[in-house]
């Protein structure tokens, strides 16, 4: 007779159903517990690689990181314990995770996320320098070939040619570049209330190597720089090249935020802070008055050093409030160029400092490219003290001026709403309709000719993933707007 206990064969059936899933049950937990752990090592793993963790920088505590991640504080426990394990970081008992292992080689397409380097800093540059004849590029960031000052060129280069058979023009620069141009930008600062001697002035060949030869001077590998968000998006690239810790500081139509920008020095003791003050990039914000005065006290107060770029002075209809005027060049270093304005061909930027960091800064730039081109310094005096380059300016602002309201129109009509509607300079920033995704868009627009801007390339913080900037000379065009209306189903 069958024991009643005994389970039938019904019952035996459903039991080792149960018991089979409860088995995989486990078995699931145990492999989502590892993808999670996994998940973590990672993210820390990417971060190392990047940039934004260097040697010596403390990781995020563990309760901070299961707050961010989402996972239980046992899960980072064990990512840590393995990352320890391998080397990568070590723990300081009381104190914490901090990152241990060397850097690997730097590979500046890594500065993103994977799903991000497709539409990235570098990205952007590659797109707008590309060999593409027939592609329209709205998100580029200087003039077209015919706005530039063709003829004051010819003409600079002729009387080049003709003059200084002694040498040198052919030969090695002086360790801080020209006099006659020091001097001469000497006295065009002085007219932007910037108080500057030829001798704190340093010639290089762009801006770009300006801001190179800055990081260098100042710079450690992990050291913070806060930056605008959004700001000019080869700033991005160029400072996690020196293994900087960028950090974002939100933008408005008047400067950056106040609030937010103390409690960055407060939080993260940066080593400077990099900005475009006059006609900003990418907003075409200008500052004022007011934030340069609270930001200078704050500077002060912090012993920290500003890094102002004045790459896009000329094409201010009256000069805005200049950082490096108020504080004299005590702190701020103030750098530009006239790629924008005249011409990319000729190299030829400038540090305006103090005396002893411009001394510094010789020295760094006599280490790594030895002199400047005394050609170059050369034709750009010829130019500047040509009054064609004067008419020439001033036509340009005034064309800009209208290729910005048929823009600012342009986009209102396609649906698009711009930050602020800007005073001077090449740029609109745009919002898209219905929160679109810009890197989305650009891809989109690349398989037309068309190159776009979009917002997550100028921003540390990815917050402005639905703008994009437009270049208001290359955007006045019948294509763009075509192109902009069938997206968005004008």
């Amino acid at each position: 007779m069958r024991d009643p206990r005994w389970p039938t064969q019904e019952r035996f059936r459903t039991i080792s159903k149960n018991r089979t899933a409860k088995v995989a049950n486990t078995v699931t937990t145990i492999d989502l517990d590892r993808t999670r752990t996994g998940h973590v090592v990672q993210l820390i793993r990417d971060r190392i690689a990047r940039r934004v963790l260097t040697p010596g920088a403390r990781l995020p505590s563990v309760r901070a990181m299961a707050e961010t991640t989402g996972f239980s504080k046992s899960t980072v426990v064990e990512a840590y314990d393995r990352l320890a394990a391998d080397g990568a970081i070590r723990s300081r008992p009381g104190a914490g995770f901090y990152v241990s292992a060397p850097l690997s080689p730097l590979s500046l397409d890594r500065i993103g996320t994977p799903i991000e380097r497709e539409v990235d800093p570098l990205w952007m540059l590659r797109q707008s320098l590309s060999e593409r004849p027939d592609a329209i590029r709205p998100g580029c960031g200087w003039l077209p070939d015919s706005w530039m000052a063709s003829e004051p060129i010819r003409k600079a280069l002729r009387a080049a040619a003709r003059g200084k058979a002694d040498g040198s023009l052919i030969g090695y620069a002086s360790r801080l570049g020209s006099s006659p141009l020091r001097a001469l930008l000497a006295r065009r600062l002085e007219e932007q209330g910037v108080a500057a001697s030829p001798d704190q002035i340093l010639l290089t060949d762009s801006s770009t190597q300006a801001l190179d030869l800055i990081g260098r001077f100042l710079l450690e590998p992990g050291d913070t720089v806060l930056v605008d968000d959004p700001c000019y998006f080869n700033f991005l690239a160029l400072l996690r090249a020196h293994r900087a810790h960028v950090v974002g500081i939100p933008m408005t139509p008047s400067g950056p935020d106040m609030a937010a920008f103390a409690a960055a020095l407060a939080d993260h003791r940066p080593r400077f802070y990099l900005t475009n003050s006059a006609v900003h990039n990418p907003t075409g914000a200008t500052l004022s008055a007011t934030i340069a005065h609270r930001l200078l006290k704050l500077a002060e107060a912090h012993d920290l050093v500003i890094v102002e770029d004045d790459v896009f002075a000329d094409f201010e209809h009256m000069p805005a409030p200049r950082l490096a005027a108020f504080d004299g060049l005590d702190r701020v270093i103030r750098i530009g160029s006239f790629s924008k304005s005249l011409t990319a061909a000729i190299r030829c930027g400038h540090i305006a400092a103090r005396p002893d960091w411009i001394e510094a800064l010789a020295d760094l730039r006599i280490a790594t490219s030895m002199s400047g081109n005394p050609l170059s310094a050369e034709i750009l005096h010829g130019v500047l003290t040509d009054g064609g380059y004067r008419r020439h300016i001033e036509g340009v602002r005034a064309r800009l001026a209208r290729s910005t309201a048929r823009t600012l129109r342009r986009l209102r009509d396609v649906g698009l709403e711009p930050w602020i509607d800007p005073a001077a300079g090449l740029f609109v920033w745009a919002r898209l309709p219905g929160g679109r995704d810009a890197a989305a868009l650009a891809r989109t627009a690349l398989g037309q000719d068309i190159v776009l801007a979009p917002g997550n390339v100028f921003s540390p913080s990815g917050t402005w993933g639905d703008y994009l900037r437009f270049n208001v000379v290359t955007s006045d065009d019948d294509r763009v707007s075509a192109f902009l209306e069938n997206a968005f189903g004008g």
